[in-house]
């Protein structure tokens, strides 16, 4: 794939359908409390990119967004039918948010940063720590 070739992206159900242009500014893992329980996961795994840059191309009008309250910048668009967390503009910028695991393709960066460290979780365990499996595994 080219660098210059835009990267498409849709939710688990694949009614919502975007697409991005590189160059992405950055791709960062979050370990904050908030990234945490907004994708149940270790970390958020973040692209960020101009807002003209990107574009939706189906199911925009399925999307709901989510602001936290009192928070400054924290916010989630998701998907209504399957509840995919989607991009969004980041509050008090020109940026999109684009959740890495949303793109059908390999985006042009690979993570530069985990940030939020201290908060990450008491469990998180390095991956290159743990045995890796096919599937499955034991």
């Amino acid at each position: 794939m080219s660098h210059h070739e835009p990267v498409a992206g849709s939710c688990l159900c694949g009614a919502v359908r975007f697409e991005i242009a590189p160059p992405s500014m950055m791709f960062k893992y979050c370990h904050c409390t908030r990234c945490r329980k907004a994708t149940g996961a270790a970390h958020a795994a973040n692209l960020f990119l101009p807002a003209g840059q990107f574009k939706w191309l189906a199911g925009e009008s399925l999307l709901r967004h989510f602001d936290l309250p009192g928070a400054k910048r924290f916010a989630l668009n998701f998907c209504t039918q399957c509840g995919t967390r989607m991009p969004h503009k980041v509050t008090g910028s020109e940026n999109m948010l684009v959740p890495a695991g949303v793109l059908d393709a390999v985006p042009d960066l690979k993570p530069d940063s985990s940030i939020f460290w201290a908060s990450k979780a008491p469990w998180y365990v390095e991956t290159p720590e743990l045995p890796k499996f096919e599937e499955y595994g034991k």
